[in-house]
């Protein structure tokens, strides 16, 4: 799997007609709540513009962002609020005031362009993983509701012929679950910066970091109460939070409220170099999430040596390999299993080293290759259905 692979499918693709390709997406990646989705996009829309092809992105307005942009090789387009973002986008490709394009990439989070409705060309769809129970954590009941009832019976149905791309094995199988169907669902894995990789020394005494946007879906708030279960164990640890969000007051109090504050820091936005010293320094990466498509930050602290412990979660089983490169729990067994891990030296290590071995086989060119692969073969079935439908004249 070689960037010449990529840029050979774009070839052909090129060739059959179909350079212009539009990506739609709920947030962009300078959305100040950009998070693993927007990353994703972001690295494979690069590497199909440095392929040849003419990639627009289609997203929601981002404060502080221009409304239209253009970002290593790539256009980008934002307008429109969280919500109004779906219905513009839509009018847009139907009118064409975006530009005509010849091939579609949907990304859908939460709530679903219903490309299979409006769009004749040759697409595909990209979903990272079903709400489910985070709809709850996000909008208010009835609209929890009828996020749920539009995520798992509404809108599947449609697309049932759509080939669908999945980062998992396990998103796969709830997308199965939900009525898709096998034959037309392909799970392609996410990929892991070359820039996260071992160096230094870890801390003197136990750390435990944890990385994402402060949002009741992350649950810190559940992160804090299983540290502060493992220090009655590791008396020693020390917490480590980086991201920003809404719920960053609540965990200030959390941690107030049990005199936590000196070994447990909210420490904000970070700059990658911060992040990768945080990651190298780090005996533990943990997660609590309730939902996740894929583990990112998981897999970044495993491409520096460091294993995890996390939930039991569908994102997070194909992030970690259970017993192998992490741990994976219940909730309420979180804070003992990391007391666990942190007291055997020889596992911990075992693991780390496994966590390494495994990331080096996670790359973005890999990830992009794969999506790539799923386009072209639907552009390739365009173009033989059109060739079989107007077949050329032959000289008789």
């Amino acid at each position: 799997m070689t960037a010449d692979s990529l840029a050979e499918y774009a070839a052909a693709m090129i060739g059959m007609g179909a350079r212009r390709v539009h990506v739609l997406a709920w947030r962009d990646f300078d959305d100040p709540d950009a998070g693993g989705s927007e990353l994703h996009a972001h690295e494979f829309m690069r590497r199909f513009a440095d392929a040849g092809l003419e990639v627009l992105h289609r997203t929601s307005a981002a404060v502080g962002q221009s409304g239209v942009d253009r970002r290593t090789g790539y256009d980008v387009v934002r307008r429109g609020s969280r919500f109004s973002v779906f219905p513009r986008t839509i009018a847009s490709e139907l009118t064409h005031r975006m530009g005509s394009y010849d091939a579609l990439v949907e990304i859908w989070n939460g709530v679903p362009w219903l490309s299979p409705l409006w769009c004749r060309k040759p697409r595909i769809m990209f979903l990272h993983h079903v709400h489910g129970p985070m709809w709850d954590q996000i909008l208010p009941g009835p609209l929890a509701a009828a996020g749920r009832l539009l995520e798992s019976r509404i809108a599947p149905p449609f697309y049932r012929r759509t080939r669908t791309l999945a980062p998992s094995e396990a998103t796969r199988q709830e997308l199965l679950e939900l009525g898709f169907h096998p034959d037309r669902v392909t799970a392609v894995s996410n990929g892991v910066e070359p820039f996260f990789q071992p160096g230094g020394a870890p801390s003197p005494e136990p750390l435990v970091v944890g990385v994402g946007r402060l949002a009741p879906v992350k649950r810190f708030d559940q992160l804090i109460e299983a540290a502060l279960v493992a220090r009655k164990r590791v008396p020693n640890l020390n917490l480590r939070i980086v991201g920003e969000g809404p719920e960053r007051a609540r965990l200030e109090q959390m941690i107030r409220n049990n005199d936590a504050g000196s070994w447990i820091t909210l420490a904000g936005h970070l700059r990658r170099d911060q992040l990768l010293s945080l990651y190298r320094s780090a005996w533990l990466v943990s997660s609590a999430s309730l939902a996740e498509g894929w583990g990112l930050t998981l897999t970044e602290a495993a491409a520096c040596g460091v294993p995890a412990v996390a939930t039991d979660i569908s994102g997070h089983r194909c992030s970690v390999v259970d017993g192998t490169t992490g741990r994976l729990t219940g909730l309420d067994r979180l804070g003992d299993m990391m007391a666990d891990v942190l007291l055997d030296n020889g596992w911990r290590a075992d693991m780390g080293e496994a966590a390494l071995k495994r990331a080096r086989t996670l790359t973005w060119d890999a990830s992009a290759l794969g999506i790539i692969t799923e386009l072209h073969g639907e552009v390739l079935r365009r173009a033989q259905r059109k060739a079989t439908r107007y077949p050329t004249a032959r000289n008789v």
